[in-house]
Order: structure tokens, then C-alpha cells, then sequence
């Protein structure tokens, strides 16, 4: 896995106006393909009166997938400019779709390259991006007497808490970079004299 990867901040749209045509990006998150078809069907189902809605989309921390679609522009000025603007920016786990309502000047291939391009870039600029670095998941399971003060504790420490279950005991689910794992085991230990075990999971990204 990847120790870090790049994505979109929030979904949103941004719009441009070049010679009279109005490009809209709506650009989103996308966690598989299947959410990024399915974000641009939503789309072009609100787009139904459109001259074109092109889209691209970068899946996968390593951007193993990469897809573009130019919708009827000539070949390679909308699609292939759009994907390049989100590796350019090293954006994966993302899917931009740009609207166009012709305005009646054409932009020849050079503009429209420009233009598809440059309103990704702009969306991406207005929503803002983030990091997500690889976790390790771990589980730490304490009595009820001490959950709590645990809990603050872990949370003063910039530890990440997932989720806190009850149940006989309660146990609390934090990400830890693996790095972290034989450190955290120590201060977990005298944190709480010894009572709490912690058991390791899987590994996963979260916020960095």
C-alpha cells in the first residue's frame, strides 16, 4: 500500500465562462469506479440539455486506475486534459465532469484543451484537496472506570479515534502508523497501569 495519497477535499462546482461557453466541474471524491460512474450519471442526469459532459477519474492510491472521456469534443481535448490536470496535481480517489453549454465561438483544439484543463484545475484551487496517510488499525479494550479518562487521554495525545464501543468492557478503535505501534503498546501500558490490552487489525487511511 501506499503510505499517502492525495484526493479531493469535499464534493462541489465550479464554473468558468470562456467565449461564451460556460464549463462547469463538478468534481467529487471517489472511493471505487463504480462511485465515479455512478457521481457522473448524476450529473448528466442534471446536465440533460448539455452539448457535452466529459469526465475523467483517477481511482486507486498508486492512480492504477485512470479513465477519460471527451463526449463528443474532438479527440483528446476535453477527457485526456482533464485527467492530466488531476495526476498533474496528484489527485487520485477523485472524478471531475465538466458540463459545457456551447455559447456559440469555437475555441478550436488548443482552447478547449486549455479550457477543460484549466476549470479542473480551478475547482481543485476553490475545494481545496487533503492528505490521507496508510494506518494501522488497533484495538484497545479497557474496563468502564477507566474508559473515559483513556479516551481524552488518547485524544490530547493527536491519537485518532475511530469508534468507542460499550459492551463488558469498552473497547476503542484508534489508527496508529505502524511506526507508532511499539511506542503506543509502552504508553498504553503505564497509561493504564497495565489494565487495558490492544490488539492490532488490519491497515487503512485516514486523515493525515
Amino acid at each position: 500500500m501506499q503510505e499517502e495519497y492525495r484526493t479531493v477535499a469535499r464534493a462541489g462546482v465550479h464554473e468558468s465562462e470562456i467565449n461564451r461557453s460556460r464549463f462547469i466541474c463538478a468534481l467529487a471524491p471517489a472511493a471505487t469506479e463504480e462511485e465515479a460512474q455512478e457521481f457522473i450519471a448524476r450529473v448528466r442526469r442534471e446536465h440533460p440539455t448539455a452539448t457535452h459532459n466529459c469526465y475523467a477519474y483517477v481511482i486507486g492510491a498508486d492512480s492504477s486506475v485512470q479513465k477519460a472521456s471527451d463526449d463528443g469534443e474532438p479527440g483528446g481535448t476535453a477527457g485526456v486534459p482533464m485527467l492530466q490536470m488531476l495526476t498533474r496535481r496528484e489527485v487520485c480517489y477523485a472524478v471531475a465532469v465538466v458540463t459545457r453549454y456551447y455559447g456559440g465561438v469555437k475555441l478550436g483544439a488548443g482552447g478547449l484543451i486549455r479550457a477543460y484543463g484549466g476549470v479542473v484545475g480551478e475547482a481543485l484551487d476553490a475545494l481545496g484537496t487533503r492528505t490521507r496517510r496508510r494506518f494501522r488499525l488497533a484495538a484497545v479494550t479497557v474496563g468502564h472506570q477507566r474508559a473515559g479518562r483513556l479516551e481524552n487521554e488518547l485524544r490530547a495525545t493527536g491519537r485518532t479515534v475511530r469508534e468507542v464501543r460499550y459492551g463488558a468492557d469498552v473497547t476503542i478503535e484508534i489508527a496508529l502508523p505502524d511506526a507508532d505501534v511499539e511506542a503506543f503498546r509502552r504508553w498504553l501500558a503505564d497509561a493504564t497501569a497495565g489494565e487495558a490490552r490492544v490488539e492490532l487489525g488490519g491497515e487503512a487511511y485516514d486523515d493525515a
